[in-house]
């Protein structure tokens, strides 16, 4: 027969707060003797407060339990559970109060593998091929605290009148089940919490027990948060469509494996991560049960990941569409206030965009926060305040009305975004750049097409990295044109579109495409992306179908069209667009070897940029102002 029970029923919950409980309701006595009234939120111009009475981590409760899921990944034959901790103000225990909550999940809280390279794929071999086989490093030493997972978000949520919960995924930490990176279990674990503090769903203080934990504090209203893989689960979550789950805050989510680690076709690495694949991102949080890591491995890894993966063709395929959060957006209800950067190699700008325009297409409440920098940058907390108040405590603060999209300006504070109606710019117009020969220096990058039928040859060579090659006057591995130097700023906003039309000496190539500003800025405390406008990564092969590659035939020419990585920059004066073709990136791509020659079509190849004002904006910041006529200097004798 199982038992409910609330917190307080208990005397020893399995290293629950011994020490603490005792401290709770000796201060918490003291307190009511001194100030009867109860402690409550207190809202103020839209955002809630930090309230004096909640804002003493001693009297905090603090437990945890194990939350049954409905799924059984890891093949037991009973429904996983999931560790899940708590951090509430002592006032939803000694006086009732129910409180809405802050949920944060993830894979990392329990330790992580080894990042030693020589556990990453080796990145050299010949496209098309197959990869020698990875190397696996050795089991992750679990790192699981009791009660507490995490302290994350504690600070800035619970003295405001928040509980705070934090859940490890499936295969981590004290959770049953195994990793998936992306599977449905990964949807439908926290699915499973947010299903508690709701009472639809049990709670118990063991992993394999029957001893109910009831979330009597709760409100039912819960918000979502996290960074990169911790913010990929609040849309994983809102993708199942639960009730109960209000509104989320994804920072720097990975939206779809696929774009993670493929790019049109081409199998492209995230930012210093070279060789890295969804297999060794498995590898990287398995940090559950030992005696369910054969049984992961050989069913997840060995099978689902080896069989799907692909890491010879790169096409996108049923394992990455069932990864791919795009695809399951009809049941998400959940307010989405997104977060990323523009300069985030790792988890590339498209992932939030993406998902940004699907849901505004869908009518559902969502604004969009981006900054200059790179991976990570939560919203400002007024912004993420008044979001969770609005739509986790029901103040009618008028958020919901407030501009879609905020980015923050080259060097400008990151709490003091600009405020835009959309994104993109809704003034921002697509305008087509034109290229004129000039391998193996510099061409031109021209909105006046000037067909001369003309064609350029550079030869790949992985040694040199992409900024060499964009700073390089003269060299044959890279084509690169330019715009005159600005004598207007030229503000863009959008996703660039490359459309080319080439031909190679081999079967296979990688494509690769910079749009950058130059002259290159050397100086001392310059970064690569001070000089990088956005980026973006092809395989020719896939000219038709993102789903099917072919072969190409050497020599014959092929057009394909794809997106660069979005981005919303102003461009100052004096600076020159650059757009350079290449084709192995060193820091993102496979290393063939070097040789192989990629023939690009002037004519047939142009890039068309997002800018504010379109091509009258354009042409006025290229035009080169009339030098002004000197007047002659007065004869010295008269």
């Amino acid at each position: 027969m199982k038992t409910r029970v609330k917190l307080h029923d208990r005397c020893g919950l399995l290293c629950l707060i011994h020490t603490s409980v005792l401290m709770l309701l000796v201060a918490g006595g003291v307190a009511q003797s001194e100030d009867p009234k109860p402690t409550v939120p207190i809202i103020k111009d839209g955002e809630t407060q930090v309230v004096p009475g909640f804002n003493d981590p001693d009297l905090w409760v603090r437990h945890d339990l194990w939350v049954e899921t409905e799924f059984d990944s890891d093949g037991d034959g009973k429904p996983d559970r999931m560790h899940v901790d708590v951090t509430r103000p002592r006032q939803t225990e000694n006086e009732g109060l129910k409180l809405p909550v802050v949920y944060v999940s993830s894979p990392y809280f329990a330790g992580t593998g080894t990042m030693a390279k020589q556990f990453f794929w080796n990145t050299r071999h010949e496209l098309g091929t197959t990869p020698p086989e990875r190397k696996h490093g050795p089991p992750i030493k679990t790192r699981s605290m009791r009660p507490i997972i995490s302290k994350s978000h504690v600070k800035e949520w619970v003295p405001r009148g928040f509980v705070v919960v934090h859940s490890s995924s499936p295969g981590t930490g004290l959770s049953q089940g195994c990793p998936t990176v992306g599977g449905d279990n990964e949807s439908l674990a926290p699915k499973a919490v947010i299903d508690w503090l709701n009472g639809r769903a049990p709670g118990y203080t063991t992993p394999d027990g029957d001893e109910e934990v009831i979330a009597h504090w709760s409100t039912g209203k819960v918000g979502m948060t996290g960074t990169s893989y911790n913010g990929t689960i609040p849309l994983a979550a809102a993708t199942t469509g639960v009730d109960g789950l209000e509104a989320i805050i994804p920072i720097a989510p990975n939206t779809s494996y696929y774009h993670y680690y493929r790019s049109n076709g081409l199998i492209r690495h995230p930012a210093g991560y070279l060789g890295e694949d969804i297999d060794y991102l498995y590898d990287y949080i398995h940090s559950g049960d030992p005696e369910k890591r054969e049984y992961c491995n050989c069913n997840v890894r060995d099978k689902e990941m080896a069989n799907g993966m692909d890491r010879v063709n790169g096409d996108y395929n049923e394992f990455w569409a069932g990864r791919d959060y795009l695809n399951d957006l009809a049941p998400v209800k959940a307010a989405m206030l997104m977060s990323h950067a523009f300069n985030d190699w790792n988890v590339m700008p498209e992932h939030s965009n993406r998902i940004y325009q699907a849901l505004k297409a869908k009518g559902t409440p969502v604004q969009l926060y981006y900054h200059q920098g790179g991976h990570g940058g939560a919203p400002p907390m007024k912004m993420m305040n008044r979001w969770f108040t609005r739509y986790l405590r029901g103040d009618e603060n008028g958020v919901e009305k407030d501009s879609r999209a905020w980015i923050v300006r080259e060097g400008a504070d990151r709490a003091k975004p600009t405020a835009y109606d959309d994104y993109p710019n809704p003034a921002a117009s697509p305008v087509s750049l034109h290229l004129i020969a000039g391998s193996p220096e510099r061409g031109q990058l021209s909105p006046v097409p000037t067909p001369k039928e003309d064609t350029e040859t550079l030869v790949d060579n992985f040694a040199f990295s992409g900024a060499s090659l964009a700073k390089a006057e003269w060299t044959d591995h890279r084509l690169i044109y330019v715009t005159p130097k600005l004598t207007k700023a030229v503000h863009l906003s959008g996703t660039p579109r490359m459309t080319i039309k080439l031909a190679s000496s081999k079967p296979a190539a990688n494509l690769s495409v910079w749009l950058v500003s130059l002259p290159w800025n050397d100086s001392r405390n310059a970064k690569i992306t001070d000089n990088i406008i956005t980026r973006g990564w092809a395989d020719p092969q896939n000219h038709r179908s993102l789903t099917e590659s072919e072969p190409l035939v050497p020599g014959q020419f092929y057009e394909m069209i794809f997106d660069l990585q979005p981005d919303d920059q102003i461009i100052p004066v004096g600076q020159q667009i650059g757009l350079m073709i290449f084709s192995s990136d060193r820091e993102f791509t496979l290393w063939p070897t070097p040789g192989t020659e990629l023939t690009v079509d002037l004519d047939a190849t142009t890039i068309e940029l997002p800018v504010v004002g379109g091509a009258e904006a354009f042409k006025k910041a290229i035009r080169q102002e009339p030098e002004k006529a000197v007047k002659p200097a007065p004869n010295a004798g008269s």
